[in-house]
């Protein structure tokens, strides 16, 4: 069974729909055919983070491209720091 998705557009309209046009939200669930834990998400989610809401398929909100970056570069310091402990020890070895 394929997991439905639903467009940037749907979601804001929805909640929209619950906000300004005061209808409730298992009302709004029952018209919209969605679940009501589902568009209560969507609300939390547009309320909390506004405009970056709803990233889509492939898009990071910049909070989390710049985890990844921190991630990479995390990843990038450790492998160097490994190829100097290995030089360390065979240039200590050499000495001895």
């Amino acid at each position: 069974m394929e997991r439905k998705q639903y467009s940037r557009e749907f979601k804001v309209e929805a909640v929209r729909l619950i906000e300004e046009r005061g209808v409730s939200v298992a009302q709004a669930a029952r018209d919209l055919g969605v679940h009501v834990t589902l568009l209560r998400k969507w609300a939390r989610s547009l309320g909390k983070e506004g405009k970056d809401a709803f990233p889509g398929h492939g898009r990071r909100t910049p909070e989390q491209e710049e985890i990844d970056r921190l991630r990479r570069e995390v990843a990038r310091l450790k492998a160097e720091r490994d190829i100097l402990k290995k030089a360390a020890a065979y240039f200590a070895k050499d000495s001895l």
